[in-house]
């Protein structure tokens, strides 16, 4: 009888490990993303299923731009990655805050994408999110984009995450397209020995109440993010030093309206003008001007 209690004692043991340790190698693939990179861009449009003749794809796209990903916040179920363009001239480069990136270990509190700038609260059972990260995205104001759960891979020598999920429009189409209203972004974040890739199957689909979604078009992203000296971002390292307490604010403020945990529909614009012109004020940068701002975009 003692023997089988040890044994019992010795696999209990052994799997607690071997799960810890899955954790570790899932915190340790989602902080290398962290650092300074020279990012390209890549995305095309692939097959359109279009019944317009006259249709016209978006034209490929190749960018390229040195970007610095700032570790925020460092828990044991929480990394928050801050991204920051550096552009223009090296010597005096300009900054431009860009996406973020939450990852929460085993969250059941999720904002599906429905469509015009609506998300759908979602609470899901602990089993479904068993051993799961959630990534969410945020646009550069830190208002929702996108989130989804899945499981970190590590295998063959590979470390991903992969999942697929509504979204809105990519900023680089939102200003020039309104022939469809959803993206369904199919996700792939891999580990490389140069940095990091983030790999996109996306579908254009046009959403609309009492009918079948529509497929409009499909389109494949390839951004390779690869390594370099830190000391090249130095100027986007500072910048975020000089303004992270302001963006602690924007970011409390939003925490506020998702811990409603209800549907979430935002305004397009205020007072003519759209969320991130009205933050990207320098002159805006308290609790008592940052609070007002954000709510007026909350319907």
């Amino acid at each position: 009888m003692r023997t089988a209690h040890l044994f019992l004692l010795l696999l209990l043991t052994s799997t607690i490990g071997v799960s810890q340790t899955k954790k570790q190698k899932d915190i340790d693939a989602i902080k290398s993303m962290c650092g300074c990179y020279e990012v390209t861009f890549n995305f095309t449009e692939t097959f359109n299923y279009s019944n317009d003749s006259l249709y016209k794809p978006s034209e490929t796209k190749v960018e390229k731009a040195l970007e610095w990903a700032q570790l925020v916040t460092d828990e044991e179920n929480k990394i928050q990655i801050q991204h920051l363009l550096q552009v223009g001239n090296p010597a005096q480069p300009m900054i431009i805050k860009h996406w973020r990136q939450d990852w929460l270990f085993e969250n059941q509190d999720l904002y599906t994408y429905d469509a015009n700038n609506k998300w759908t609260f979602e609470k899901k059972p602990s089993s479904e999110v068993a051993g799961q990260w959630t990534q969410k995205v945020f646009q550069v104001d830190d208002s929702p984009r996108y989130e989804g759960s899945a499981t970190w891979v590590h295998v063959d020598g590979k470390s991903y995450w992969e999942n697929t999920t509504p979204a809105p429009l990519a900023r680089r189409e939102y200003t020039t397209r309104s022939d469809y209203n959803m993206m369904l972004r199919g996700n792939r974040h891999e580990i490389t020995d140069y940095g990091w890739l983030h790999d996109q199957d996306n579908h254009k689909i046009i959403k609309e109440k009492g009918e079948q979604d529509f497929l409009l078009a499909k389109e494949k992203g390839y951004n390779t993010y690869v390594k370099v000296e830190d000391s090249r971002c130095k100027a986007a390292a500072n910048w975020w030093k000089e303004n992270k307490s302001k963006w602690e604010i924007v970011r409390s403020q939003w925490n506020e309206v998702f811990n409603r945990n209800k549907d979430l529909e935002l305004k397009e614009k205020v007072d003519n003008k759209v969320l991130y012109k009205h933050l990207f004020n320098d002159d805006v940068k308290t609790v008592d001007q940052i609070e007002p701002i954000i709510k007026s975009f909350v319907k």
